[in-house]
Parts: C-alpha cells; structure tokens; sequence
C-alpha cells in the first residue's frame, strides 16, 4: 500500500513499544504467582517477613509496569503522530499533483474528510495497535501457560474459552470491515451535500429550495443512521459476548479449583491465582474486542486514503527543454481534445499564432470550447491529437512549474483567499512591494483601494466581503502583478460596467511586453483586439480583427447583432 511506505522510518519506535509493553505484560503475568506464594506459605506460616519481602516484590513489579507503559506509550505516540503527520502532508500534496482529469473525478467533501477524519482514525487505531496489539494475545497466552503450569487439568476450561472468544472476535471482524468502509462513504455523501448548500445558500433561498434540501439532508442522515446502527449492533455483541463465557469460564474454574482443594490436590494460593489469570483474561480480550473495532475502522479509513494515493500523478516530460522568459510565438497546430469520459471531439483541428505582445479575444456561444482551449494551454489537459507549441517547443516538453510560471490566468469565477488584500496580491508575486501592488490594483481599476494602509482590509473566505465585481478586479490585478510573459483573462468583466471595462482595456493596452487572450461573451470587450477567435461546437470559424470578421464571419456578425448597439458604441 502507498499509504504505508512512511512506517519505514519509524521501524526503530514501532518495535520498541510493543517491547516495552510486553514487559509491563510479563510484570502483570508473575504478579498473581507472588500472590500465591504469599497465600500458600506466608500467610499459612505466619512469616511476616516472607510477606513484606514479596509486598516488596509487587511494589517492584508496579513501578516497573509503570515505567515500561509510560516509554511504550512514549514510543506508540511519537509513531503515531509522526506517521499521521506525513501521511497527511504525503496526501494533500499527491492531491496537488493530480491532473486535472483525475481530480474532478473526485469529490472536495471526500477529499476533505480523507485529509482529516480518516488520517486521525487512523492515527488512533495506529497507536491502539502499537500498543495492544502484542500485549493482550500475549496476556492471553502467558496467562493460560501460567495455568497450565499450575494445574493441566483446569487449564483446559482456559484452553476452551480463548479458542472460543477468538473464533466471536475474529467472526465479527470480518462482518464489520465492509460495513466500516461504507459508513465512511456515507459521511462523504453527507458532508458534500452539506458543502454544496453552505456554498449555494444563495440561491437556495433565491429558489425556495430550502425543504427540499432539509428533507434529502435528512434521508442521507437517515440511510447513514441505519448503516451505524447496523455496524454498531454487530461490534456491540463482543463486549456481553465476552463478558458471558468469560464468566462462565470463571465459574468453571472456581468450581473445579474447589473441587481439587478438597482432594488436596491444589492449595488456595494457586485456586486464587487460576482466578486472577481468568480474569486478566476476561480484561485483555475486552481490550482486544475494542481494539478490533478500532483497528477496523482505521484499516477501513486506510484503504479510502490509499485509494487516492494510488491513483498516478500526472506525468512530467521526462526530456525538459528550457525556453526564453517571454515566449515569442504560441501555436496551436492541428489540435483535437476530447474528455476521457466521451468520445466526441469538444475542439477539432484548431490551428491559429499568438505573437508576442498581442492582444487576442476569444468569442462563441456558450460550450463552443472557449474555456477547454484556456486549460489546454495551461496543460490541465492533453490534446488526442496535434500539438500547442511555445517558440516552436511542444508544451509536453516542459513541466508544470515551467508552463505556470509563464502564464498568469484569471479563471472565469474568481476566487479570493482568506487573509487581506496583500497576502492575496502576493499568491501572484510573494516578491511584490506594496507600491508594486498598489499600481497592479490601479491598472486592475480597483478604485476601492487608494493607499497601502488598504492592503490590510481583511477578505474573507471566498471574499464574501467583496461585490461581483470587486473580486473580478482583484483577480484580475493579482494576475498583472505576476508579471508573466501571457495573460489569460477568461470571462473575467463580466461583472463590470461599461465606463470600468473601458479604463480597464486601456489598461491592458499599455501592457506591451505581455500576450494577453481575453475570452469573453460581449464583443465590446474584444473589438480592440488585434486578432479574434470565434469559436462554434468546438470549430475555428472565424479568425481576423474586428472589421475582418464583421465582413465575413456570419456568426461573429450574428453576435453583433444580437447585442446592443450602445454596448458597440461604449466600447
């Protein structure tokens, strides 16, 4: 299992606290022989020295078990605790590495509750094992040898009841496994719708939903109940299941042992000590059964983690090329894309070059591929067949970090951090002066923010202290600020108004060093371009500037002229 490989490195811990706890086990297991002994010849002598030289024994004995638990646990904590933490940070960065295909195969809830119910579940029943694992079949064991040694014949009661109790243990285990894993498949259930109406509240109430939502929250809280129930009901029958035949074996033995008094064959001290060893017995496999349960739920919680684990990153080009700071010339040459999930082309044979300094606008009716184009340039996919080139060097060519660092994208939903408005600045450039983000805000036209000492204003999370189009400009200038050779703006004034789309289009025109492609549904927003692209059902059919394509692209004029006249006329 991927999920596994960072145990190596705590080999070392992980076998020095079942050590310690075998000794402390060791300590328990001599403790109901001392007894006897004190039973059999100090108290049946009246030697009070005897007595006090074996009280002192015991005094011994329970410091020593003291010191061996504390170092186990000191042992079982520092694996436990250590191997969660990497286990999570080894997670959430594979998560990281994802392509983008395998992660919105995934859900956020799930993800979520992987990163941290499951990853604590499994810290808990970790350090569970480490130190009970070893310790109870080694009480259970020590204790019935210890019996045997006393009495052969009573040994068989011991014999029977542990072949009995194991056979309930391991039989409900494996009942409960797959019951575990679909509780927590469930809570997954639950905690993304829960996610999906705490982010659309909105317009939830704007559709009068609210009942629906509550009544469907209700029957997954519902089906979740009954699915922990039913797991609940089954791993609560070890406990009476257990206490039951231990009980039982403890009457057997109370009443063999006095039946074997009686004959003289067995003196009181060892008929006590054959009780003490049943009832350590009767704790370690209660401690057992609790630790079954626990350790199930971690295995089952392991699986989840290593599920996504296992899943492959998205592979880097083994041969890197270097390439220059600002690209010169960006092709798109006979590229066809299509989702893995179908196996219709949403982009057929696009051809068309950005030149360096460029500005570029992008326009179609909605789901023509627009968006599918940005996200193949930023290599979140691969094209099925041609290439995009970046000075004549395909994009498979170069990794991730690479193509990132030359491309500053503004996704069509913006997207703010919480924190302020300075350390949301910084995600662009963490090098920025606020001078330097002061004036990436005014190119952004961020009107609202005139000083430094506005940097500090706090964003919430997802900037809900924010208007539509005051994040849309935030966004937008932490993508100036990053100073990368090419801007993609997608759909991202929406929200503005005229007279601020225009300030902020001459803003852009003054970013000479910068290509800039700017995807949009208003044509005022693109008509200043220096070439257009519009796009139908995933095909180029039109290329050109405005008056070009007003002129001979039918569907850019359709566009045209479906929008208002007035829109044309402030742009």
């Amino acid at each position: 299992m991927q999920a596994t490989k960072h145990l190596k490195k705590y080999t070392f811990n992980a076998l020095m606290a079942p050590l310690f706890k075998m000794l402390e086990a060791i300590f328990e297991l001599l403790v109901p022989l001392v007894i006897a002994d004190i039973i059999d010849i100090g108290i049946k002598n009246h030697d009070l020295t005897y007595i006090y030289k074996k009280g002192l024994i015991l005094i011994i004995f329970a410091f020593a078990g003291l010191l061996c638990t504390t170092i186990a646990q000191y042992f079982a904590s520092k694996v436990a605790t250590g191997y969660t933490l990497e286990l999570k940070s080894n997670l959430f960065q594979h998560i990281q590495n994802l392509s983008v295909t395998d992660y919105e195969k995934l859900s956020p809830s799930s993800l979520i509750i992987r990163l941290t119910n499951d990853a604590n579940q499994v810290q808990s029943g970790l350090n569970l094992a480490l130190r009970l694992l070893l310790r109870s079949p080694m009480i259970v064991f020590g204790a019935f040898v210890m019996a045997f040694r006393i009495d052969r014949k009573l040994s068989l009661t011991f014999l029977i009841t542990i072949i009995v109790l194991t056979i309930i243990v391991f039989a409900i285990m494996l009942l409960s496994i797959p019951l575990f894993a679909k509780v927590q498949n469930n809570q997954d259930i639950l905690a993304g719708q829960t996610r999906e109406n705490i982010i659309g509240i909105r317009p939830l109430r704007a559709f009068n939903q609210q009942n629906k939502e509550k009544q469907q929250f209700t029957d997954n809280n519902n089906h979740l109940k009954n699915i922990q129930l039913k797991t609940n009901r089954l791993t609560s029958l070890l406990n009476p299941l257990t206490y039951v035949l231990i009980n039982i074996g403890i009457i057997l033995v109370l009443y063999q042992s006095g039946l074997e008094i009686n004959i003289g064959n067995l003196t009181s001290g060892k008929a006590l000590a054959l009780y003490n060893y049943m009832s350590q017995i009767l704790v370690e496999l209660i401690k057992m059964a609790n630790l079954i349960i626990q350790i199930n739920k971690s295995v089952a919680c392991l699986k989840r983690i290593d599920s996504i684990l296992s899943i492959p990153e998205k592979k880097q080009s083994q041969e890197i090329k270097e390439i220059k700071e600002y690209p010169d010339i960006i092709q798109f040459c006979n590229v066809s894309f299509h989702f893995p999930d179908t196996s219709v082309d949403c982009l057929k044979d696009i051809n068309f070059t950005l030149k360096k300094g460029s500005i570029t606008g992008i326009i179609g009716p909605t789901g023509s591929g627009k968006s599918t184009l940005i996200n193949l340039l930023n290599n979140y996919y691969l094209p099925n067949d041609g290439q995009i080139l970046l000075n004549n060097i395909p994009l498979q060519k170069l990794n991730d970090n690479q193509i990132h660092n030359l491309i500053a994208l503004v996704p069509q939903n913006p997207t703010l951090f919480k924190g302020t408005i300075r350390s949301n600045m910084l995600f662009g450039n963490p090098d920025a002066s606020d001078e330097m983000i002061i004036q990436a805000l005014k190119k952004a036209q961020c009107n609202f923010i005139e000083k430094a000492e506005d940097l500090d204003r706090e964003v919430s999370q997802g900037g809900t202290n924010f208007s539509g189009g005051q994040k849309q400009r935030l966004t937008i200038a932490r993508g100036i600020i990053k100073h990368a050779p090419i801007l993609i703006l997608d759909d991202s004034s929406s929200a503005l108004d005229y007279v601020t789309e225009k300030n902020l289009r001459q803003s852009l025109q003054q970013l000479t060093d910068t290509t800039i492609i700017i995807i949009s549904q208003r044509i005022s927003s693109i008509s200043f371009c220096d070439q257009i692209l519009v796009f139908d059902d995933g095909k180029l059919v039109g290329k050109g500037n405005h008056q070009q394509l007003m002129d001979d692209c039918p569907l850019y004029q359709e566009i045209y002229n479906s929008q208002h006249r007035k829109e044309n006329e402030n742009a």
